[in-house]
């Protein structure tokens, strides 16, 4: 089915596509020859993100489109699927990209959680929202992708409100393609990007952290390949590795272990080893 959707003439809807990921997915789609619309809420990035776009795309400025769009605002999303249907009459692709790292702590203002929880995870349901039913309606198969995190994952201590924004964009994404698989005729596919340590926005770059183009790399063959789950490695932590942390968290719940066991200090040796027999087994 990605063979139908990942190719020249259909057209991909990128939010937080302004920078970092969002943007290097937006120039990898144009130079496959899709279609894009970006999405942002800085409208100065945006515009230089167009420009950018449009330099790799095929039909040049023809074949991108921006839109100053807050997606904690479900009539911002609504609109953008007009004006994308309007121009181009189709939806290849969404991807809902957009976040803030607006959170903190348990004792984080709730104000902070209130902005972390809409943009996050509202802004993940008003683009499926906007955008699904025309999606199922169209002959052609179509692909949404949420963009989820690790720490939605495996919940480390330090900023509580992104991780349970990111852990509800897992959860719901995950209903959502298991909605998705049990309608009869329905050619939409839904998919979960977790990627790992990045550099994006104006960040410093790290030795260690991907770059966004890598996050790209990682993602395009496997949406070739029809996979739901793509977690991506970075240079500090391989697949083996977010392979034992995963499953060490998933243990905490079945071995009744305290909460974050792999943070708790009496719990350091036992977690070292098992993350060793991962390594020794890949």
């Amino acid at each position: 089915m990605s063979d139908e959707v990942l190719t020249k003439g259909r057209v991909a809807v990128v939010t937080g596509a302004a920078m970092g990921i969002g943007l290097a997915a937006a120039r990898r789609f144009a130079g496959l020859g899709m279609r894009v619309a970006l999405a942002d809420r800085d409208a100065d990035r945006l515009t230089r993100a167009a420009d950018e776009v449009a330099r790799v795309a095929a039909d040049g400025g023809e074949s991108v489109m921006r839109r100053v769009v807050d997606v904690a605002e479900p009539e911002d999303l609504t609109r953008l699927r007009m004006q994308v249907v309007d121009r181009w009459g189709d939806v290849g692709l969404l991807m809902n990209n957009a976040v803030t790292r607006t959170g903190g702590g348990i004792a984080a203002p709730r104000a902070d959680w209130r902005v972390a929880m809409a943009v996050n995870f509202w802004g993940v349901l008003n683009g499926v929202d906007a955008f699904l039913d025309t999606m199922i309606a169209q002959a052609a198969p179509s692909m949404i992708v949420n963009v989820g995190s690790k720490q939605g994952i495996t919940n480390p201590p330090g900023n509580a409100a992104y991780n349970v924004t990111k852990a509800a964009v897992k959860t719901y994404t995950e209903a959502l393609q298991h909605d998705l698989r049990r309608r009869d005729g329905c050619r939409v596919s839904a998919h979960l990007l977790v990627p790992g340590w990045t550099t994006t926005g104006e960040r410093e770059h790290r030795p260690g952290a991907w770059m966004p183009d890598q996050v790209i790399d990682e993602m395009v063959p496997r949406l070739s390949a029809g996979d739901f789950y793509i977690v991506c490695p970075d240079d500090e932590v391989s697949r083996d590795m977010d392979r034992a942390r995963i499953a060490w968290a998933a243990g905490d719940i079945i071995e009744n272990r305290p909460p974050l066991s792999r943070w708790h200090g009496d719990y350091d040796a036992e977690f070292a080893a098992f993350e060793a027999r991962f390594a020794e087994r890949g």
